[in-house]
């Protein structure tokens, strides 16, 4: 099942619970998924709409994942739920992590526990996370889409991936071993103003080429096609209405 999920706050435990970022997971029918977690300016509760298209330093970039999950039901409204990090804005060779995931009686909302490093501290701690997840919109269409693309090259060492999912779309790239190797975008469709698609931030260097406009803006994306940015080739790996 395809997911859209802001997270609502993370606590460390036993400390009270907080969000110092604007995170969003992006999780397609098959399990592929884009997760970026921008840092807030101080004194904020959302990414600002001046930084609509706005190039934000790496420094803002408190996390960024792409890889595939997988969830096991272990009873009712409780699952165990694993991620596989393909790329890693923190880590060449990542190991997946897990988190129970609770049910909340909304039907929209998420409470995962677990246990990961704590970046404040360098010491693995329990945690919890809410997460909210409500359904995909359409944009323009009779249904919500979704379309994966992935990039790699073994020689280079890049590797990257793109999820559409209904109003919202991500991508990550990783374009080397290097701390500043890392590029990340997210956008989203408004009606209400009459611009459809638009960049909401981007993370890295700024004349790096990504996939986004033109995948955004193609009329007909199918599984097995292409699309080419520079010497780069994007595959096709999901396209489907929800």
């Amino acid at each position: 099942m395809a997911s859209i999920s802001f997270r609502k706050f993370i606590r460390w435990l036993p400390d009270e619970a907080s969000e110092p970022t604007s995170t969003l997971v992006l999780t397609s029918p098959e399990k592929r998924f884009v997760d970026i977690r921008v840092t807030l300016a101080d004194d904020s509760d959302s990414l600002a709409a001046s930084e609509d298209a706005e190039i934000l330093p790496l420094s803002r970039l408190d996390w960024a994942m792409a890889g595939t999950s997988s969830s096991t039901v272990l009873s009712e409204g409780h699952s165990l739920s694993q991620w596989k990090h393909w790329i890693d804005s923190r880590s060449l060779d990542a190991p997946p992590d897990e988190g129970h995931m609770y049910a909340q009686p909304d039907g929209l909302s998420t409470l995962e526990k677990g246990q990961m490093t704590n970046p404040a501290t360098g010491k693995d701690t329990d945690y919890e996370e809410m997460w909210f997840d409500p359904p995909p919109k359409t944009t323009g269409g009779n249904k919500a889409l979704c379309v994966v693309l992935m990039m790699e090259d073994e020689e280079k060492g890049k590797k990257g991936m793109f999820v559409r999912l209904g109003e919202w779309a991500q991508v990550f790239v990783r374009d080397g071993a290097g701390e500043e190797d890392l590029v990340a975008e997210r956008w989203e469709w408004r009606d209400d103003d009459g611009k459809g698609w638009r960049r909401r931030v981007r993370l890295g260097d700024e004349g790096r080429k990504l996939p986004c406009e033109e995948v955004l803006g193609a009329v007909d994306v199918k599984v097995g096609g292409e699309v080419r940015v520079g010497d780069e080739v994007w595959r096709v790996v999901e396209a489907t209405e929800i």
